[in-house]
């Protein structure tokens, strides 16, 4: 909770071990035993905060599912946890080793969620299977980051809809190009 509280008030960038220790009322040693840096400290608090968390939806259909998802991720984005994503974002660009880390620790939740969900309409014949691997796979995921980064909170309904009816859903059910 102390990372938390600490990078809600200062960000990354002003996050240091021994604010934490002092928040956290403990010695920066005891820290240090745990995490070898301020990155993966910062992950596993995200982690523990539920960053990563997401109930699975499976309704029977690919727009229902999705729909079911991305509103599930904007209420993460619109939760106090956002303010803390968005920091977090911007610094992935600052910091190399952190962004590898963040993408791998806890950037999985959406595209992992939206693999599965493809998944399972590709055994129900509603896309190609082709669509797993290829960039169309995430755009979904991709779009309401990107609504989220440039117009904050809260994403709408009518934005969630528009991207999954407008965007999503004609991009992954096109055939292949040739």
């Amino acid at each position: 909770m102390a990372t938390l509280e600490e990078l809600s008030e200062t960000g990354y960038a002003a996050l240091t071990m021994e604010r934490v220790a002092a928040r956290a009322r403990t010695g920066k040693a005891a820290l240090y035993r745990r995490w070898s840096n301020r990155a993966e400290l910062v992950v596993d608090a995200c982690a523990l905060a539920g960053f990563s968390q997401i109930e699975m939806p499976n309704t029977g259909a690919l727009r229902e599912d999705v729909i079911a998802l991305m509103r599930q991720l904007a209420a993460k984005m619109a939760s106090p946890l956002g303010g803390i994503l968005r920091g977090l974002l911007a610094e992935m660009t600052r910091d190399p080793e952190f962004a590898t880390l963040i993408r791998k620790r806890l950037h999985t939740a959406g595209p992992a969620s939206l693999r599965n969900i493809l998944e399972r309409a590709v055994e129900r014949g509603e896309i190609e299977p082709w669509i797993l691997d290829s960039r169309r796979a995430t755009v979904a995921t991709d779009l309401l980051r990107n609504e989220f980064l440039i117009f904050g909170t809260p994403v709408t309904d009518d934005a969630i809809t528009d991207i999954v009816d407008n965007v999503y859903l004609p991009l992954v059910r096109r055939p292949a190009p040739r």
